[in-house]
């Protein structure tokens, strides 16, 4: 009896003894996570962001092949101020802004009040009309048959008819996205605003709205970044009009003999169309990151 509570106390004094060893060790992948996750943006983000500074701080000689080696001698700042004006910057940023804004405005706007309707209202009916609102996430539009609707509207190479474009691409993701948050919204909350005598519409912008902050910043990030980047369906349906966004404004003026193989100024031009969109994440992020976080705490 003696030797076996003897080979105890040493079994419980080696152990107390590697403990702390042990939960170390395994607590070593986790403080490697961190540095982990810094690594991998700093690779994925990094290097490309580098060399697009890079790329655009060289002379044209040094940019002809372009790679992630440091310029000889800085010329951002001057490939910048010619990029700024050979490329016409403030014609595309001023299409851009035209286009942009009423397609985030008319996305969250019809797609907050669809939603609603959707997510509330059950029988077959409404099942086949949120099958049919969210069949464009996996439909690719048909670019031929929507230029020639557009020149039937007579909205072919406006910005109305790029915001018609960009509302019924990204309407379904949006849809999609709402319905699913305000199935989880209390449904009492709508109930109580009806006895007090509120209308559809005062329930849907005093209660509705509010709650889908978190989705609102979402989509409105998502089709920000689509629609300021886009150049495919804007060179189908702009191509040939007084109306150039940013990127289809590069696409012409990299096409044309002023940008031929001046890979410094492409890259520069690059820098300049992703200023605005940057500085409006930066002065609104506190908003969005509000919004995000408050849906994971609701």
């Amino acid at each position: 009896m003696t030797a076996v509570s003897g080979t105890r106390a040493v079994a419980d004094k080696s152990s107390r003894r590697a403990g702390p060893r042990s939960r170390g060790s395994r607590d070593l992948p986790r403080r490697l996570q961190p540095l982990g996750a810094l690594l991998l943006v700093a690779v994925v983000i990094g290097l490309p962001l580098w060399m697009v500074i890079a790329t655009a701080a060289k002379t044209k000689g040094e940019a002809l092949n372009p790679s992630f080696s440091a310029p000889t001698s800085w010329h951002l700042l001057a490939n910048l101020r010619q990029a700024f004006t050979q490329g016409e910057v403030l014609r595309g940023l001023f299409g851009s802004i035209l286009v942009v804004v009423p397609t985030v405005v008319a996305v969250l706007v019809l797609g907050a009040a669809a939603s609603w309707v959707l997510a509330r209202r059950g029988g077959r009916a409404t099942a086949v009309m949120y099958g049919f609102a969210i069949s464009g996430i996996l439909l690719p539009p048909a670019v031929i048959t929507v230029v020639l609707l557009l020149r039937q509207l007579g909205i072919a190479g406006s910005p109305i008819g790029m915001v018609a474009v960009y509302t019924g691409m990204y309407l379904s993701t949006v849809i999609f996205f709402m319905v699913g948050f305000i199935r989880t919204l209390p449904l009492e909350l709508e109930e109580a605003a009806r006895v007090d005598g509120a209308s559809p519409f005062t329930v849907f912008t005093r209660i509705i709205l509010p709650l889908l902050r978190p989705v609102i910043a979402t989509a409105t990030i998502l089709v920000c970044l689509y629609t300021w980047n886009d150049v495919f369906y804007a060179f189908f349906v702009l191509g040939g009009s007084n109306t150039s966004t940013l990127p289809l404004n590069l696409f012409k003026v990299a096409s044309s003999g002023i940008y031929l193989n001046n890979w410094n100024l492409i890259f520069a031009y690059v820098i300049l169309m992703t200023l605005p969109l940057l500085i409006v994440f930066i002065l609104a992020q506190r908003r969005i990151i509000a919004g995000i976080t408050s849906g994971a705490i609701k």
